[in-house]
């Protein structure tokens, strides 16, 4: 029986309540909080010509921004830590953090900049009443910087540092949100200004400078958010015969690669970007493990009577809201009344989680929906349409451990986090491969995850089964089985699942950043973002 055709009848009979997206509102408490939840997170050895040698990490935030969001925009949480933790000694436990705290500046002190109407000085009523450009900020009555500190050991309780950049600022700018064309001069006139806010600064301890930025950028993850949240309304299943051929020569019925499939494709995010050398952030080894997390004072008081600089009080210590690395795991292997609960928790402690990953739910949600309308369908009389290697030994190294001889490290302990390999060097960007590993490109995901790879097509096939087949990973792409299942465990491990919205490094820039300038805010129907090189 043809496994394509099994699964993609399913999907075709039935629907399911099942939702398949990245971070973006992930959890039902953080929804209150859009400025401290997290969307993705990214880790990756730097493929930008000459910087093969960094490690890059980007921490996003705000999700689903609409670029005309004025008058406001996104500033960032000015009460809020935001964070990057990397263990790198595999114990599941930070061994070296980095801290953006953000604050508020007004051009009048606890005022917006003022206009002369008719002799009497009004305050602005919007965030910015003039042209931007590098170095020229003079309508903006808000803007926001940010201390960037290092700590050693614990994140509350370690040795920690300020990072300062090269010219010795402590306070590191963020730039505006883009607003629009007519406010940065003319279309492209945004990226050098907001470029002109990525700075060197030196890490404390490394001989080597990194590179930081804070700010808005294009959302690069890809998906058909409204089809999958309308109960999967589409086959999710390659229609081509190649992904992107455009033939229709792969299963009748199913989805075709399409950019336009992309609903994020007018959406912003904020990214918090570093760029460190690899020798300053591994310990014991080559590998790292890595995550992203919000923390919010936890008592927070509403002000009777707001201000501009002062609209609630926080005190007391800070309590986590937010945590990412591995996309897809909260929302596709955690239980719904657990999520907030995950986002809470640190990786050591994941072991309260363990039974969702050997025991996940989606595939077992997915055979009970469909077993029964296939073998009436089809006339076969399968027993089960999820993987059958109970506890899933393929899921627990995917999201817990990693994999042996690739992003495993040489001991320590379970807990989900990117795990990153800087041993393994860069794959340029015109050779990069969306499904990562599985596709024999071993610099992508799981080990560690760039902007281009294609995240929800990969996790599609793994909770599946994909990992019980053979991979493209041996010399010269040979096909090795990882030795955790076999093909009879996972009778549609083998389906090329797909969203039908391609993602590809091709589509970011090949320099840091790498996330594209952002789609603006003016004028209606803009070109979307493209890369700069």
């Amino acid at each position: 029986m043809n496994n394509s055709r099994i699964i993609a009848a399913t999907i075709a009979l039935c629907a399911s309540s099942v939702a398949l997206a990245s971070s973006h509102r992930e959890a039902p408490f953080i929804t209150k909080y859009p400025q401290v939840d997290a969307t993705d997170f990214y880790l990756f050895r730097s493929y930008e010509p000459g910087r093969e040698d960094y490690v890059t990490m980007i921490a996003n935030y705000i999700p689903l921004q609409s670029a005309y969001g004025g008058p406001n925009y996104f500033p960032l949480d000015s009460e809020a830590l935001y964070e990057i933790l990397v263990d790198n000694n595999g114990d599941a436990v930070e061994d070296i953090t980095f801290q953006f705290r953000f604050s508020d500046e007004f051009a009048n002190g606890d005022s917006a900049l003022t206009v002369d109407v008719d002799g009497m000085s009004q305050s602005a009523v919007l965030r910015n009443i003039a042209p931007i450009s590098a170095g020229s900020e003079p309508g903006l009555s808000h803007t926001q910087s940010y201390a960037l500190t290092m700590i050693d050991g614990d994140r509350r309780t370690g040795s920690a540092v300020a990072i300062n950049a090269a010219g010795g600022e402590s306070k590191l700018r963020k730039p505006f949100d883009y607003s629009g064309t007519k406010t940065y001069g003319a279309e492209g006139g945004y990226t050098p200004y907001a470029r002109s806010f990525i700075k060197n600064v030196d890490i404390p301890g490394c001989a080597a400078p990194a590179r930081v930025f804070a700010g808005q950028r294009y959302e690069a993850f890809k998906i058909s958010l409204g089809e999958v949240f309308d109960l999967v309304n589409f086959v999710p299943i390659d229609g081509d015969s190649a992904p992107g051929a455009g033939d229709g020569g792969g299963f009748p019925g199913g989805v075709t690669q399409d950019p336009a499939r992309n609903v994020l494709a007018y959406s912003n995010v904020t990214s918090l970007a570093l760029e460190v050398h690899r020798d300053c952030l591994t310990g014991d080894g080559p590998v790292i493990g890595a995550w992203t997390t919000a923390s919010l004072p936890q008592a927070n008081e509403l002000n009777r009577q707001p201000t501009l600089s002062r609209p609630e009080v926080g005190g007391g210590p800070y309590v986590q809201v937010s945590r990412l690395s591995a996309p897809l795991v909260n929302e596709l292997v955690i239980g719904y009344d657990r999520k907030d609960t995950f986002n809470a928790s640190e990786p050591q402690d994941d072991g309260q989680f363990l039974s969702f990953v050997t025991n996940p739910v989606l595939p077992v949600i997915l055979s009970s929906l469909f077993l029964e309308p296939v073998n009436a369908t089809l006339g076969t009389s399968l027993n089960d349409l999820a993987p059958t290697n109970y506890p899933r030994d393929d899921l627990v190294a995917a999201f817990l451990t990693g994999f042996a001889d690739l992003n495993q490290f040489a001991s320590g302990a379970a807990g989900e986090m990117l795990r990153l390999n800087t041993d393994i060097a860069p794959t340029p960007r015109a050779q990069q491969q969306p499904l990562g590993v599985a596709a024999g490109d071993l610099a992508g995901f799981p080990n560690g995850r760039r902007p281009g790879d294609d995240v929800v097509d990969i996790a599609l096939r793994v909770v599946m089964g994909a990992l019980c087949y053979d991979l493209p990973i041996g010399s010269g792409g040979a096909p090795v089985n990882l030795g955790l299942c076999s093909a009879d465990d996972a009778p549609v491990g083998d389906v090329a699942f797909t969203d039908g919205a391609p993602l590809s490094a091709r589509d970011l820039d090949n320099r840091f950043p790498y996330l594209l300038s952002p789609y603006p805010g003016s004028p209606v129907n803009a070109a979307l973002p493209t890369p700069e090189d």
